[in-house]
């Protein structure tokens, strides 16, 4: 059951709407089910002889009296709207049932507590199977305004135990991080255009996609406009410096053809201006370069950025845990950005679930996932990285995105905890639509039958507590090609197994061989660093001459666009 609080100054226009066809000519048979006072509330919705500006009357009449005390100044958004809708799948509930919701709702909430005769005037309109509209006046009948502070999560807080007594599926209370969801006008002009998302998803998206990508503030919004978006700053009087601002969809304008303009913090909580200047510095300030001599370099830093992540959230230490969500956050708009292949989709529709879970009630400590941070950005700018380097990153978000839901959820953040587990499974899919055909050809080359059973005494003497399972894996084959590799390149497979077994426990690794064989992929290739160190030694400069930057970040590059028509 979702309650979904407002306000406004507008009664009669809202009555209108709740007792009127709607938008789209789906309201059906409108009438009050609960009211202050049950005799003295006009239903238009069941009396021919009552009408909007009768109704309007009697739930102003409080606001009428005050409005002359105040010598003609009506209270500003006296008007307390409050759909409660059930959840996809519940039983449709009797009138009697809605009525008892609706009171409940408004004692909850401070508008019309149980007993307080001069409580606020309010009805609640039914016009659908599964929602009522509750509608009150926020004048009290001694001229106070009601307590209302927090009324939102009151009225979630009470539809909880209305869910279980009622038999209701029981939804997640969420903390008051979540972004503004899309109003039914935003979601109706988007079906009128023929879009799947509306102006306000869409400006979400590109905004996170964008703060991933970029190194500053300034980029930011250059960046933003670069793609089509029209951006406008809010400036201090006296400063001059940007304190807020305010995004608009190509396209996208109000009846009169101006834009609609959507700021930050209405987007989500954490792109507000201030949010967004906790991770992005005025002036970039890095201690590696933007772009990379070895494209290898960018995967092995996220890489070993995620391994760190995932040991944090094991920690006590909340504040660097959450700065890591975000930072993952980041991560894996870039690692979507950069990766080729048909399971990019799922990739990028894991971005957008995490971006749930990427913050809470917790305060970050932005400082504490610098690294992750600044790694997720090598990789907006890296280029494609075929092959297992780009897959072992995968299989690692897929790990660190099951611990993020854990973490959650151990915290009690219930919407958290289950967007990281939708991300979970978007990474999940993704991998296995990557990973299978490489292991398929990584087994189809396994060495010599002699070389895979040196390979099977290094492992029972390097993991000797975890070789039975390594070898009954499905993905032994493959872990002995790329045990092969490695040994050509330079590494000595015992060590290599005893230090990637090291780096986390491999009990809970339903394939602890598949988990080997991409920790041992992602480690760094020694002949290729030898050749890096020689080549660093004998001068920079002509390395600098060759490597150009692109023109802008891989997230952001024209072949990633697309714009909301």
């Amino acid at each position: 059951m979702v309650p979904d609080v407002s306000t406004g100054s507008d009664s009669r226009g809202l009555i209108a709407y709740l007792f009127g066809p709607g938008r789209r000519d789906e309201h059906t048979n409108p009438h009050i089910v609960a009211a202050w006072d049950m005799t003295g509330a006009p239903d238009p919705g069941r009396d021919l002889a009552a009408t909007y500006s009768q109704l309007a009357t009697r739930l102003d009449h409080h606001v009428d009296l005050r409005t002359r005390e105040l010598g003609g100044k009506k209270p500003p958004q006296h008007v307390w709207h409050c759909p409660v809708r059930t959840a996809p799948g519940d039983r449709y509930l009797t009138d009697a049932e809605w009525a008892e919701v609706a009171r409940r709702v408004v004692h909850a909430t401070g508008i019309a507590p149980d007993g307080d005769e001069k409580a606020c005037r309010w009805i609640a309109v039914r016009h659908a199977d599964d929602h009522i509209h509750i509608m009150a006046t926020t004048v009290r009948a001694d001229g106070r305004r009601p307590r209302t502070h927090q009324d939102g999560r009151r009225a979630q807080a009470e539809c909880r135990g209305i869910e279980a007594e009622f038999g209701l599926r029981r939804l997640k209370s969420g903390d008051l991080t979540a972004p503004r969801t899309p109003t039914g006008a935003e979601r109706a002009k988007a079906e009128r255009q023929g879009q799947t998302i509306t102006a306000r998803q869409w400006l979400r998206e590109r905004a996170y996609a964008v703060a991933a990508a970029v190194h500053t503030e300034a980029d930011y919004f250059t960046v933003l406009h670069s793609l089509g978006i029209k951006v406008k700053t809010r400036l201090g009087p006296e400063s001059g410096d940007v304190i807020g601002y305010s995004l608009a969809a190509p396209s996208d304008i109000n009846s009169a053809g101006e834009p609609v303009w959507y700021g930050g913090s209405k987007l989500a909580p954490d792109l507000s201006i201030n949010r967004l200047r906790e991770r992005l510095p005025d002036q970039e300030v890095t201690d590696r370069p933007r772009f990379a001599a070895d494209p290898a370099e960018p995967w092995q830093h996220t890489m070993t950025a995620i391994q760190t992540a995932h040991t944090v959230l094991d920690s006590d230490d909340d504040a660097a845990a959450q700065a890591h969500l975000a930072a993952f956050g980041d991560a894996l708009y870039n690692i979507a950005s950069a990766t080729p292949g048909p399971h990019r989709a799922e990739l990028r529709a894991a971005a957008t679930a995490f971006n749930r879970a990427r913050r809470s009630a917790t305060r970050a400590d932005h400082q504490a996932a610098t690294s992750l941070r600044q790694a997720a950005k090598e990789l907006a700018y890296a280029s494609n990285e075929p092959g297992g380097l780009a897959i072992a990153l995968l299989f690692a978000t897929v790990h660190l995105a099951r611990a993020a839901a854990k973490w959650h959820e151990q915290r009690g953040h219930a919407q958290q905890a289950a967007a990281a587990e939708e991300a979970f499974r978007h990474l999940q899919a993704g991998y296995q639509q990557a990973a299978t055909p490489v292991l398929a050809d990584l087994a189809h080359r396994a060495p010599r039958a002699a070389t895979a059973r040196r390979f099977e005494q290094d492992v029972r003497a390097a993991l000797p507590d975890h070789a039975g399972r390594i070898l009954a894996d499905p993905a032994w084959a493959a872990l002995t090609t790329t045990l092969a590799q490695t040994e050509t390149v330079g590494h000595n497979p015992r060590r290599l197994l005893i230090e990637v077994g090291s780096q986390r426990e491999l009990d809970s690794a339903e394939r602890p061989a598949e988990a080997l064989n991409w920790r041992i992929t992602a480690q760094p290739n020694r002949r290729r660093q030898a050749a890096r160190s020689r080549s660093t030694t004998s001068g920079t400069s002509s390395m600098s001459a060759t490597l150009r930057p692109p023109a802008t970040p891989v997230a952001t590059r024209p072949e990633e666009r697309s714009r909301y028509r």
